[in-house]
């Protein structure tokens, strides 16, 4: 399934514990429907020593969140995404709430 989200928009989280938060998409995973969120669902992961990480240690990791529990910042209000055809014949991505190309 192709998702209405791509990486480098700015979406809010309205559902689960990190609901208000704003971020930057990093990843999207279409497989999963998951996307990743600069600074959201940040989780502890323990790492064990490598030659990357001698000491090993805890890092803080942004986990990916199901793409359903963002919706897209258009002029920082969330807005649903919608597909239209432009006149030459392409796809476009519009914002539901203003009709204005994103």
């Amino acid at each position: 399934m192709k998702l209405k989200l791509k990486k480098d928009d700015v979406v809010r989280v309205i559902a689960g514990n990190d609901k208000g938060k704003e971020g930057r998409i990093l990843v999207v995973y279409p497989e999963k429907m998951r996307v990743l969120v600069e600074g959201v669902n940040v989780r502890k992961r323990h790492l064990r020593p490598s030659k990357a990480a001698p000491e090993g240690g805890i890092v803080e990791r942004e986990m990916s969140i199901h793409y359903s529990n963002v919706m897209l910042l258009q002029g920082g209000k969330p807005t649903r995404v919608g597909i239209k055809t432009s006149a030459d014949g392409s796809k476009v991505r519009v914002a539901k709430k203003t009709g204005v190309e994103i």
